[in-house]
């Protein structure tokens, strides 16, 4: 039924153990979005933490995925509710909240994704969301299709990853490497072996867990290597690292013709 809710297939799979390959995008153009929700990906990052996306910007990259492959998943700026609410209400069904360093933090993540008494979130009876109010019982059915993921970010929220990972309704827990480097004293180095072993341990404990385990990288030998140790949600490219690697190499390679 076209007015009926329709099946998250990021959050059913990453609750079943299967791997699930992401990108990053941080252009703020919906061509792109459009462009690359058609490669065969399971998942695209639509940032809103370090990038200039609003919420009528989302909104829009929500629209240019659809008919692709890949579930929005929208990292939004904070673990705000205001935020999450107009963000539920425009579509989105899958967002990341940035820098949870406790269960008390998790805790207010998910009740900000779900209707009373379960949570805060508030109740509007027509948004893009519920198809404006033509999907049946969506107020009752939401949840089950909204998928939350939180980002462990520094060394104390990987101390806290089964606190964190125990709470109801939490579905991932994402491992920020650039962050988790920089917290480490390595600022986006996590290259050095004095990082790995806190990356590579914080994902096979969120596993243990039943949690799925996020990572992100531009390097294919990081994404193996995460891959090869359990985690099951990986971004493995960008699309402004793509772009930018892409334009660096085309100059280079007309350097000469500059002579």
């Amino acid at each position: 039924m076209i007015n009926d809710l329709p099946r998250n297939n990021f959050k059913h799979a990453i609750l079943a153990g299967q791997t699930q390959i992401g990108m990053w995008l941080s252009t703020c153009s919906p061509v792109v979005t459009e462009a690359v929700s058609g490669a065969g990906l399971d998942w695209l990052a639509i940032d809103m933490e370090h990038s200039s996306n609003e919420i009528g910007d989302v909104l829009n990259h929500l629209r240019a995925a659809q008919g692709g492959t890949a579930e929005p998943v929208v990292r939004i700026p904070w673990n705000d509710p205001v935020l999450v609410k107009r963000l539920l209400d425009i579509g989105a069904r899958t967002l990341l909240f940035p820098f949870v360093q406790s269960a008390e933090e998790a805790r207010k993540a998910v009740a900000a994704t779900r209707y009373p008494p379960r949570g805060i979130r508030g109740v509007s009876g027509t948004t893009r969301a519920n198809r404006f109010g033509r999907t049946p019982d969506y107020f009752n059915r939401a949840e089950s299709e909204i998928c939350v993921l939180v980002q462990c970010e520094t060394q104390l929220a990987a101390s806290r990853i089964e606190e964190i990972a125990a709470v109801d309704g939490v579905d991932g827990v994402f491992i920020g490497p650039a962050d988790m480097s920089a917290d480490i004293g390595f600022p986006n180095d996590w290259d050095r072996p004095e990082v790995w072993p806190t990356i590579i341990d914080a994902g096979r404990r969120i596993r243990k867990a039943g949690k799925a385990a996020g990572f992100l990288s531009g390097k294919e030998s990081d994404c193996r290597k995460v891959l090869e140790a359990g985690f099951n949600f990986v971004a493995v490219g960008s699309d402004l690292v793509t772009i930018a690697r892409a334009a660096d190499n085309l100059a280079k390679s007309y350097a000469n013709a500059k002579a």
